[in-house]
């Protein structure tokens, strides 16, 4: 089996490439589903791509599709498996956004009606001051 470049004190690569034991709900060749160790919600799981990039901009693009099939691939199990009402599915980029392991992780979190739960909308409230307009221009100049 190939073995996909990994950071060597990297949690999560060790857990992808079954080095450390986990709950391991799915895997292909691109990434191993996990257990969330902290679960916010029943069935909460995070995708861990088998090739060690500490975040989004780090992933080579040869393996987004491939992660992001995972992605699919597992929400579409819990679907099949707790019929959940709904799903949140995020990414923690940064320190500041609460990553704590330096290695990209995509977490799963089924949702219900009454599971008391936010939408994505509700992890920031700092709006910009200036205008969406002038805040598109900015980011259109950043090309």
């Amino acid at each position: 089996m190939y073995r996909y470049a990994q950071a060597m004190d990297c949690l999560f690569c060790k857990i992808a490439n079954k080095q450390i034991s986990a709950e391991v709900v799915y895997e292909d060749e691109n990434a191993t589903a996990v257990m969330d160790v902290h679960p916010r919600a029943p069935g909460h799981v995070m995708v861990l791509p088998k090739v060690h990039a500490e975040n989004i901009l780090d992933l080579p693009d040869d393996k987004i599709e491939g992660v992001f099939k995972a992605v699919k691939n597992v929400t579409g199990i819990l679907q099949k498996a707790l019929s959940p009402d709904g799903f949140t599915i995020g990414i923690n980029h940064g320190k500041v956004s609460g990553q704590t392991i330096d290695h990209l992780h995509i977490h799963i979190m089924p949702r219900w009606h009454s599971d008391m739960g936010g939408s994505i909308h509700s992890v920031v409230d700092n709006p910009p001051a200036e205008s969406i307009e002038v805040m598109a221009e900015k980011i259109r100049n950043s090309k």
